[in-house]
């Protein structure tokens, strides 16, 4: 029986990626397919399909939605948008690179998925007004969210796992992870600009309204405005202090979109609908479906044999599990798979006696860069593309994995010298 549920599991986890990279079938139909027969066929109860959806991030990604889309409708981001078309003077390149460093400086602070749901409708107002195309811009700041994430211990959530289970503190991840993540970041915009520099052309006249118009004028409602940034002042601090306060992330990103749906005084009705509830049914698959993975022991299995190749050579181990970690969060979500290495590095080092603390780092910076590959392999990913599809541009798979796998492989290379000279050498 157990093989058979290994069969059924691996069988329907592929056929549904064959389904999301073929696209044949929406993503969110897809995903809650899968998770149905992998009930309907035993591989997991029903009980053990809803455990295993990380509901902190469902939950944290509604609150956000919300608070988001009620901010949204102050003018805010339009504001922000010509803000940031004037200081680059309408450039496109320019305006690609504020906008994909500052999507990762606040994803660093800020959860990456929170970062891309604050930015992504600010990119919209700008290339719309530039009658530029937005894919390129949405790709750089989705990358661009997945470094800067990388670099704390509150900006992706895999750190937040490996933080939970190890001990290790946001200062620690701060001292060990963000200065690979500038160099990476620094040459990722690089590469970005050298592949994007000669793909724009924005009229004259175009560049010349956009340095005509007057910020502050397209604020719409100067009140929600002002309950919205205090609200959004108030979530963002209690992410900052949810760990003293012992509270989930999503409990502070629920209480702040409940407390501004009442001082707003917005019609739930209206709010809910705009919440991207496709993106969330295909979490909540993906979930389902990496948990039978996990139940019938593929993704240990896996791990575990690649481990064992080492042969309890540090240095070999620390750089399998970077890139280990990065090209299996391309292909499953980041999150699942932090979760089920987490246990099997602790055996490893209670058996080998080998010091953990760079195998915490390589696992955080393969995972977190990782996501970078494929567009299922962080929750950044599929969040934009929801919202992009809601404006009418469609991000397919492969369109996103031309341009994060190149690099993605250039960043873990980056990580995996990095890691070498500074705790292996």
């Amino acid at each position: 029986m157990y093989n058979l549920h290994a069969t059924i599991a691996v069988a329907v986890f592929l056929a549904a990626y064959a389904l999301i990279i073929s696209e044949k079938m929406p993503r969110a139909v897809t995903g809650l397919a899968g998770a149905v027969i992998i009930v309907l066929l035993g591989v997991l109860t029903q009980e053990e399909a809803f455990a295993s959806i990380d509901w902190n991030t469902i939950g944290l990604l509604v609150g956000m939605m919300i608070i988001v889309n009620i901010t949204r409708r102050s003018g805010v981001f339009e504001y922000l948008a010509i803000l940031a078309a004037r200081t680059a003077k309408g450039d496109p390149v320019m305006i690609l690179v504020l906008l994909t460093c500052i999507t990762a400086f606040l994803s660093a602070w800020l959860d990456n998925v929170t970062t891309i749901l604050l930015i992504v409708p600010v990119t919209f107002a700008i290339v719309n007004r530039l009658k530029l195309n937005a894919m390129p811009f949405l790709l750089c700041e989705v990358i661009g969210s997945n470094i800067g994430g990388t670099a704390t211990l509150i900006g992706d959530p895999p750190n937040i796992l490996i933080g939970s289970a190890t001990g290790l503190g946001f200062n620690d991840f701060i001292m060990n992870l963000s200065p690979v993540v500038i160099i990476v970041l620094a040459v990722t915009v690089g590469l970005m600009v050298l592949v994007y520099r000669k793909g724009f052309e924005v009229a004259e006249e175009d560049k010349q309204e956009i340095m005509k118009l007057n910020p502050p004028q397209v604020i719409k409602d100067w009140n929600i405005l002002k309950k919205s940034l205090a609200v959004l002042a108030l979530t963002v601090l209690g992410f900052f202090l949810h760990q003293a306060l012992h509270l989930d992330s999503a409990t502070i990103a629920l209480a702040g979109a409940v407390l501004l749906m009442i001082a707003t005084g917005e019609e739930p009705e209206d709010i809910l609908l705009t919440v991207e509830w496709p993106t969330l049914f295909f979490f909540m698959g993906l979930f389902i479906l990496v948990e039978s993975l996990v139940k019938v022991g593929v993704i240990t299995s896996l791990a575990s044999q690649a481990l064992l190749f080492t042969q309890g050579n540090f240095s070999l181990t620390a750089i399998l599990v970077l890139w280990i970690s990065a090209f299996a969060s391309a292909i499953v979500d980041n999150i699942p798979f932090v979760a089920a290495m987490i246990p099997l590095l602790k055996d490893l080092g209670a058996m080998s006696g080998m010091p953990m603390e760079p195998l915490w780092w390589s696992l955080a910076l393969g995972a977190c860069l990782g996501g970078n590959g494929t567009l299922i392999g962080a929750s950044a990913n599929v969040v934009a593309a929801g919202i992009a599809e809601r404006n009418g541009l469609k991000i397919t798979f492969w369109g996103f994995t031309k341009v994060g796998l190149p690099l993605m492989i250039v960043s873990v290379f980056i990580c995996h010298v990095y890691i070498y000279i500074r705790y292996l050498g």
